[in-house]
């Protein structure tokens, strides 16, 4: 185990006497008592005296990363704002300083909710950051730490190595079934390092996916994203991942994985009919099964092809008998929109039948669907007023990934953008 340098007396003492009783079967039961080595900085904080220009350089990465964690660690949103804005006057790349923030970002909470809402937000960032140049990316930095500053954090479970035993995943399950976070947590970090990270997510995966109508499909939308940034990041440390997930599965009690589902369908079928189904209909919910399959496509490259139908089959039993239809828009005459100046005006009227009805027209070539992606993304961040819901954002990531997807299927593509401004726009409307 490690243990911070910034954790207060209690918390280390606490940490250094844990004992965590594991039951790895109903006959076996082992308890072990974590031993650690910490170092206590009884003087403040380590300064580093680096001679030279790259010695500097990290010198003032370590300060910045130090400052600007903690303050989101005690929730500052002024502190953090600030740490920001001195880091953007250095001319430090916003993207590094994104990349920085993952220790903190995972257990990021947004309650009255148990999904990790902010955490899968952090991993969409990435597919939006091509699109934007250095200025707007500093823009969606400065949103997105704003975010994560104001919200509470979960508890900071201290570091622990996995165990020497073999772990199965039926005892990952089983410390689920008992609600016993910091069990379950070792018992994923053992089952991670022992048989790989991928394989790690493929099996939670396929667990979550027994609970997407008890979710809204977050055991799935959150988990594949938290797990996706996992995957993309090696070189970082994957504990406060797996410290989120399992409070998140624990609350949850998502802790059985159940055989494999048949498909009634060719999954082609599934895949293309039931896309129509999933844009279909407005608000929060409707909006959630086009995320869930978002998602789900994303970490495909994790299953076979039978676990794969499996998880088509899940999604579509999770949107049960709703009704597929085609938006209505109306066929107002629009002049033609050819710059970004002229989209915005219109956009923040907030008027979603006006803004899909430009935005479908920039579906059909390859230059007006980047063309569609960028103002898009960009709108919503320019009309940001220092409060979103995290779903402004996964569910522009859900949208963008229908129009990239489906853009030759024009009534899935213009449903998803309809479903999505329409939801944006409301939501905007209703915090005023």
């Amino acid at each position: 185990m490690v243990l911070d340098a910034s954790q207060g007396t209690v918390e280390r003492v606490k940490a250094l006497t844990l004992q965590v009783r594991l039951t790895f079967s109903s006959e076996v039961t082992a308890y072990f008592e974590c031993s650690y080595f910490f170092v206590s900085f009884l003087r403040g904080p380590v300064y580093y005296q680096i001679i030279g220009e790259e010695g500097s350089k990290l010198g003032r990465k370590v300060s910045m990363e130090n400052d600007l964690l903690k303050a989101l660690e005690v929730s500052d949103p002024t502190g953090a704002s600030e740490c920001l804005r001195q880091e953007f006057k250095r001319g430090t790349d916003p993207w590094q300083i994104h990349l920085t923030l993952f220790p903190v970002v995972q257990r990021v909470l947004n309650p009255p909710f148990i999904n990790p809402h902010l955490p899968k937000m952090y991993r969409i960032y990435r597919e939006f950051v091509p699109l934007l140049n250095q200025e707007e990316i500093r823009r969606l930095v400065s949103l997105e730490v704003n975010e994560y500053a104001k919200r509470p954090k979960l508890e900071k479970l201290p570091s622990l190595n996995p165990l020497n035993s073999h772990v199965s995943f039926s005892d990952v399950e089983n410390a689920l079934r008992q609600k016993d976070w910091e069990k379950s947590a070792v018992l994923m970090t053992t089952f991670y390092s022992k048989q790989g990270a991928k394989e790690f997510a493929r099996r939670l995966l396929l667990l979550g996916s027994d609970y997407l109508q008890d979710s809204l499909g977050h055991s799935i939308s959150c988990t594949a994203f938290i797990l996706l940034e996992m995957l993309e990041r090696p070189e970082e440390n994957p504990w406060p991942v797996l410290t989120t997930l399992a409070d998140y599965f624990c609350r949850g009690e998502f802790d059985k994985t159940r055989a494999l589902r048949k498909p009634h369908y060719p999954p082609e079928e599934i895949s293309n009919r039931s896309m129509l189904q999933a844009t279909s209909g407005r608000g929060i919910v409707n909006l959630h099964h086009t995320i869930t399959r978002y998602a789900m496509d994303r970490v495909r490259h994790l299953f076979t092809p039978e676990e794969d139908n499996h998880m088509l089959e899940a999604w579509r039993e999770f949107m049960g008998n709703k009704k597929s239809a085609e938006v209505v828009l109306g066929a107002e005459e629009m002049k033609q929109v050819d710059d970004y100046a002229a989209f915005y005006n219109m956009f923040k009227k907030l008027d979603p039948q006006s803004t899909t009805n430009h935005l479908r027209r920039l579906l059909t070539e390859p230059e007006a669907r980047q063309k569609l992606t960028y103002i898009l993304l960009r709108g919503v961040c320019d009309l940001y007023q220092n409060d979103y819901n995290p779903h402004y954002l996964t569910g522009l990531g859900s949208a963008l990934w229908v129009v990239d997807k489906y853009w030759d299927e024009a009534p899935i593509a213009t449903n998803a953008l309809f479903q999505y401004v329409d939801f944006f726009f409301n939501g905007l409307k209703s915090d005023d």
